[in-house]
């Protein structure tokens, strides 16, 4: 017995027994749940998801916690070039006319067998601050001269005679040349220098290298130098600006192109023997102006004088000390018959005004008497043993 034929007369086979029929439906209902099932069940997650964050404010609507702002530490003071500032081209070119080398011609030393020798020579520099030819040099550049040759800028030679110096008070002295209507620099207020403050050296390095320009900043101010066993030069100005031998003498320039210096020693190792470099220190211009003024003038320095010893005092020195303020000077001793004995300033008193200028590492207490005549009468404050007075002294003239 045969099978009955489909419907469209193809024999049926094993596979098309109706056992096998309900198997495959079943399977496909299970894929078909399957699927619907995993996309109800995504819709719906989907929907609490949209739900749960359509409730949270969003990142960007958020507050962020509050966080105290840090305490701001006080700004320095700013260094802005002041008006009118060159290029150091043009500085050079403005000052570097007035600018000498100054020779010296020692006196002739005699040899081991008695006859004299060669004179020796020194050099270095100097600048022209009046058309008549007073020339400002370094005191140690001008010492023990038999002759002075003054170079100009130009090449030219001229002879030379030194008018005065200030030694050893300040490493200065004024020699003069003869004519009129040279080249000639302007003094600028070295009070005003700012530390970091560009500035510019010119001189004749080594003697030979005539108008060296060198570059630098001011790297300090008010730095005291020894000079003598009991005596320093204070208020100086410290640079980095390169000075060598040759260069003593020579100006020492602010952008405007005003002298705000003497460049006037070098420092190339400390006491623990280590090598320095950029250590170099010029006379302050307002310094040079009182000198070189009262010269040209009277043909001296007359400086006033209290007649005391003194040290200056500093907050590092006042606070290790405990002293009762932390600028002036203090009085190691008082020279009798002087100013200071005749007022009653006593040992151990620490001066910090005079008139109405204070003491202080910017204001030496040299630099401030240079402000006063010899015989003017002035008024003292001190601190002695924590109080203050006042006593009237009138200045002498410092022998």
């Amino acid at each position: 017995m045969t099978e009955n034929p489909l419907p469209n007369g193809t024999p049926r086979t094993p596979q098309d027994s109706p056992r096998r029929w309900t198997w495959r439906v079943l399977l496909a209902a299970i894929l078909l749940s399957l699927i619907f099932g995993g996309i109800a069940g995504g819709l719906l997650g989907g929907g609490a998801t949209y739900l749960v964050l359509s409730r949270q404010k969003s990142p960007a609507a958020q507050q962020p916690p509050s966080v105290p702002e840090p305490a701001s530490l006080p700004k320095p003071p700013s260094y802005s070039p002041p008006e009118g500032a060159l290029p150091v081209a043009a500085v050079a070119e403005r000052v570097g006319p007035a600018v000498v080398t100054v020779v010296n011609k020692l006196k002739a030393q005699e040899n081991p067998l008695g006859v004299p020798g060669e004179p020796p020579q020194a050099s270095g520099s100097g600048v022209i601050l009046d058309p008549r030819g007073y020339i400002v040099t370094n005191h140690h550049v001008v010492e023990n001269a038999q002759e002075l040759t003054v170079i100009f800028a130009d090449g030219t030679r001229k002879p030379a005679k030194l008018i005065a110096h200030d030694y050893p008070f300040s490493d200065l002295a004024v020699i003069q040349v003869e004519g009129s209507d040279y080249p000639y620099a302007v003094l600028g207020d070295s009070d005003k220098l700012q530390v970091g403050e560009p500035v510019v050296a010119i001189g004749s390095a080594l003697g030979d290298f005539r108008n060296t320009v060198t570059t630098g900043v001011v790297s300090g101010l008010g730095r005291s130098l020894p000079v003598a066993e009991d005596l320093v030069m204070e208020g100086m100005i410290q640079t980095d600006a390169a000075i060598n031998h040759g260069n003593s003498g020579g100006p020492l320039v602010n952008l405007l192109g005003q002298v705000v210096g003497i460049n006037t020693a070098i420092v190339r190792g400390g006491q623990s023997g280590d090598v320095a470099e950029g250590l170099g220190f010029s006379i302050p211009s307002n310094t040079v102006r009182y000198v070189v003024e009262q010269i040209t003038a009277k043909g001296k320095v007359s400086r006033p004088y209290l007649g005391i010893r003194s040290m200056p005092v500093n907050r590092s020195m006042a606070a290790y000390y405990n002293l009762p303020v932390d600028h002036g000077v203090y009085v190691t001793e008082v020279s009798a018959n002087t100013p200071a004995a005749q007022a009653g300033i006593q040992k151990d008193d620490i001066i910090v005004r005079i008139g109405q200028d204070t003491v202080d590492e910017e204001h030496p207490l040299i630099n401030v008497l240079s402000r006063y005549e010899t015989g003017q009468q002035v008024t003292v404050e001190l601190n002695r043993q924590g109080k203050t007075v006042q006593v009237e002294v009138v200045l002498g003239e410092r022998p």
